[in-house]
C-alpha cells in the first residue's frame, strides 16, 4: 500500500484566550526526567477514526471537522499552555561557571496544525498485517527533530490526515514537556473540549486541569533546579539527528481471555507468601511482556550462555510519598532492566514464569527511596543519551507505554477510534510499546523488530496461540 499524501495547509494554533495563563514570561524549569530526553526524538502517537455516517454533503462535513479540531485545540492550549511555548536555555557565566540550564518558555508562540489527505482507506490500515510505511513515515510530523530542537520548532505538532473513508490524527510532542501518561491527559482533554462545541469566544472547563510545577513531583528537590549542563556539552549537541534503522512493525492484540490465561498460568507458579497469606503479584502486563520476551529471544536464535535484558519505563507518581497530584503534567517515569541468562529464559516449563517474576521484581524495586536516590544521582551527574548510542543489542528489549492510558475512549464528537498507532521515530530493534486493546480488558503490543525476527515470531505457534488474529 503506497498511499499518496497531499499536504493542504499548515496553521499556527495559538491559545484561544490566555485566560488561564496571564504571565507570558513564565518559566517552567525542567526536572531530571524531562531533561534526560533532550536528544531523543519527539513522541509520536495517533488515533484512527472511521468517518461517521454522513449525508452526501461529505465535503462540507469534513471542512467542519477540521475547523472544529482547530478551534478546540486552541481552547485546549489555554489549559495546556506550555504546549504553545518553546524550549529555552539560560547561560550561567557567573563565577566562570559556563553552564546552561533549560526551561519551558510559555510565550504563546503556538502549536502547529497540518491538514493533509491520503489515498488510503481505513481498511488499508486495519487489514494490513504490518504497520503500513505510509502511516509511519507520512502521517506524523517532525521526523527530522529531536527534543533539543524545541528551541525553534513547535513543542506540539498535529497532523490531521483525511483518508478516503476516515481520518487519522497524529501528534508529535516534545518529550521534555511530558511523558505518555501526560500526553493522553492532554488528548483526553482536547476531546472533552471538542465535545462541548468549542468556540474561541467561550470559556471551556476540563475535568482535570493540569499542574506543571515540577516541584510538586518530589518535595525535596527545590535546590536541585535548574539542573545545569556544561556549556561545551550543550554546544556539542548542535545538528544532532537520529535516523531510525529499517524495521518491521506489527500490532499484536491479546484478548482479555488470553491475558487472563497468561496471568493465571504465571501466578499459579509464582505466587508469593505475604504475612502468611498467598498473594498473586504478577500483573496482566507483566505476564504479556514475559510471553513476548521469551518468544522474541527464541525467534532471534541467541547464544544460550549470554545475558538478555528487558528494560521497562516505570511510572513513579503512584510510588512517591506523598504522591504528587494525579493531574501532574510532565515526565515522571524511571527506567530499569531485568537481566537473565538466555538459556534460563528458554527452559521448558519455567522460562516464562522466570521472566514474569523478574519483571515484577524490577517494578517493585522502585519504591519511594529508590526513586529519590535515582533522582539525586542523576542531578549530581546528568547524562543525556542519544538514540544512536543507546545499547542496540539482539539481547535487549525495551518497553514504554501502558494499557492503562485512555486511548480508545477519545471522542471528539463523532465517535471513538478504531486503532492506535505511532510514528517512525523513537523506534529501534526490540522496541515494544504497550497500549490498551480495542476491546475492554485486551492489551495491544506494538512490536518493532528486524524483518527476519518478526517473521520468525509470526511463525511461532506458542506465541501466536495467545494472539488474536484480526
Amino acid at each position: 500500500m503506497d498511499g499518496e499524501v497531499q499536504y493542504i495547509s499548515t496553521t499556527t494554533i495559538l491559545p484561544a484566550s490566555n485566560n488561564h495563563h496571564k504571565d507570558g514570561d513564565q518559566k517552567i524549569h525542567l526536572g531530571p526526567w524531562d531533561l534526560k530526553s533532550l536528544l531523543l526524538p519527539y513522541m509520536q502517537r495517533g488515533l484512527l477514526f472511521a468517518h461517521p455516517k454522513q449525508t452526501k454533503q461529505e465535503e462540507t462535513a469534513q471542512h467542519m471537522i477540521i475547523n472544529q479540531l482547530k478551534s478546540s485545540l486552541a481552547c485546549t492550549l489555554d489549559h495546556f499552555y506550555p504546549l504553545a511555548g518553546r524550549l529555552a536555555t539560560e547561560v550561567h557565566d557567573d563565577d566562570d561557571d559556563n553552564t546552561v540550564s533549560f526551561y519551558l518558555y510559555c510565550n504563546g508562540a503556538g502549536a502547529e496544525f497540518i491538514h493533509a489527505s491520503a489515498t488510503v482507506t481505513v481498511a488499508d490500515i486495519m487489514d494490513s498485517i504490518h504497520v503500513p510505511a505510509v502511516l509511519k513515515n507520512s502521517f506524523f510530523t517532525l521526523n527530522d527533530a529531536v527534543n533539543y530542537d524545541g528551541r525553534s520548532k513547535p513543542l506540539l505538532s498535529v497532523q490531521v490526515t483525511e483518508l478516503i473513508d476516515g481520518i487519522f490524527i497524529g501528534c508529535s510532542l516534545n518529550h521534555t514537556v511530558c511523558d505518555g501518561k501526560s500526553f493522553w491527559h492532554f488528548f483526553n482533554s482536547w476531546c472533552e473540549i471538542s465535545r462541548q462545541g468549542a468556540s474561541a469566544s467561550e470559556d471551556h472547563h476540563i475535568s482535570r486541569p493540569p499542574i506543571f510545577n515540577r516541584l510538586c513531583l518530589m518535595n525535596d528537590i527545590e535546590n536541585d533546579l535548574p539542573v545545569r549542563f556544561p556549556l561545551s556539552t550543550v554546544q556539542s549537541w548542535a545538528g544532532y539527528q537520529y535516523i531510525p534503522p529499517p524495521l518491521s512493525e506489527r500490532v499484536f492484540i491479546f484478548t482479555q481471555e488470553n491475558v487472563a490465561r497468561l496471568k493465571e498460568k504465571v501466578n499459579s507458579k509464582c505466587a508469593v507468601a505475604l504475612d502468611g497469606k498467598t498473594a498473586t503479584t504478577i500483573s496482566s502486563l507483566q505476564a504479556v511482556l514475559a510471553h513476548v520476551w521469551v518468544a522474541v529471544i527464541r525467534a532471534r536464535c541467541l547464544d544460550p550462555n549470554e545475558e538478555t535484558s528487558y528494560r521497562l519505563a516505570i511510572g513513579t507518581t503512584g510510588r512517591l510519598h506523598p504522591p504528587p497530584p494525579e493531574s501532574f503534567f510532565g515526565n515522571s517515569a524511571v527506567s530499569g532492566a531485568a537481566t537473565v541468562k538466555v538459556h534460563e529464559l528458554l527452559e521448558v516449563g519455567g522460562g516464562f514464569e522466570l521472566g514474569a517474576s523478574l519483571l515484577n521484581k524490577l517494578v517493585a524495586s522502585f519504591d519511594d527511596a529508590a526513586i529519590r536516590s535515582h533522582w539525586k544521582e542523576w542531578v549530581e551527574k546528568p547524562v543525556v543519551k542519544k538514540m544512536s548510542t543507546l545499547a542496540v543489542s539482539q539481547y535487549t528489549l525495551v518497553t514504554g507505554g501502558s494499557p492503562r492510558f485512555d486511548m480508545y475512549g477519545n471522542d471528539f464528537g463523532w465517535g471513538t477510534p478504531v486503532a492506535v498507532r505511532s510514528g517512525i521515530m523513537n523506534k529501534r530493534d526490540g522496541k515494544i510499546t504497550s497500549t490498551p486493546g480495542p476491546v475492554h480488558g485486551s492489551i495491544g503490543i506494538e512490536v518493532c523488530l528486524s524483518a527476519k525476527t518478526l517473521k520468525a515470531l509470526e511463525s511461532d505457534a506458542e506465541f501466536m496461540a495467545a494472539v488474536t488474529t484480526l
